[in-house]
Order: structure tokens, then C-alpha cells, then sequence
């Protein structure tokens, strides 16, 4: 007669796990906060200067503002910060040039969105063929 092994029928306390360990984590995980990256800072500091210059200029609503990294070369003038398209109807602003060329004289997240503002501001003059400060003259009073 051969020796066979029985189970018996084990009930689990509820608080176990199917594999009989406790205090088993839920399968999704607690959110987490909202990233909160250069990129992600440099791309509402564009698109809030830029729906600004849309609501007060009307010559810029149908105008596309991009954000690209690097231009695709250097100029006569040294690097780009921003490329005029007019015939396209683009604006395209370039973070990384902007971002690490620029000379601020105190390196914080309002000046840095203030540089990128008046990045945005420079190119849709020179889109609009005028001078930034005629763009927005209200918005820098506070200063």
C-alpha cells in the first residue's frame, strides 16, 4: 500500500494574501504629484505668453508657437534662440539656447519664465514687424 499524503483544507484569516503573507500592498499605486520639469515649466511659460499676445493682437491668433530643443545649425550671428516662419504662419522658439545662454542676473524660476516671456515677445515682434515693448506695455508695470 503506498503512503499518500493528505491535505487538509487550511482556512486563511481574511487578512492574508492568496500566498498566505501579510499585509499585501493594493495592486495600483498612491498618485503621485505632477512632474514638475525644466521642460514642463518652459512649455507654460510659452504657452501662456503666447495666448496673451493672442488675445490682445489678432494678427497672431492663427499662428503656430512651437518648441523645439536645438536650431538645426548655428547662423552668421551665433546660435538662434527663435525662428520667424511668416509664410507658414510659425514661431518656433528653441528651449535649449535660451534656456543656457541666457545671462540672468538672478538664476530663480520668475526670472527664467521672464526670460522665456520676452523670448516669445521678440519673436512675435519680429513676426508682427514691431517693437516688443508696443506687444504687451501693460504687462511689465508691475516692475
Amino acid at each position: 500500500m503506498a503512503w499518500r499524503r493528505t491535505r487538509s483544507a487550511v482556512r486563511r484569516p481574511a487578512r492574508h494574501g492568496r500566498h498566505g503573507r501579510e499585509g499585501r500592498s493594493p495592486v495600483v499605486r498612491p498618485p503621485l504629484p505632477p512632474l514638475d520639469t525644466r521642460v514642463d515649466r518652459f512649455d507654460l511659460a510659452v504657452t501662456t505668453a503666447a495666448e496673451f499676445l493672442r488675445s490682445a493682437w489678432p494678427e497672431l491668433r492663427d499662428v503656430r508657437f512651437e518648441v523645439a530643443d536645438m536650431p538645426p545649425a548655428a547662423d552668421a550671428e551665433g546660435i538662434p534662440r527663435w525662428k520667424v516662419l511668416a509664410d507658414e504662419r510659425r514661431i518656433i522658439l528653441y528651449r535649449l539656447p535660451i534656456e543656457r545662454l541666457s545671462h540672468l542676473h538672478r538664476n530663480d524660476d520668475l526670472h527664467r519664465r521672464m526670460m522665456v516671456e520676452s523670448c516669445v515677445f521678440r519673436a512675435a515682434a519680429e513676426y508682427l514687424d514691431r517693437d516688443p515693448w508696443d506687444l504687451g506695455p501693460e504687462r511689465f508695470r508691475y516692475f
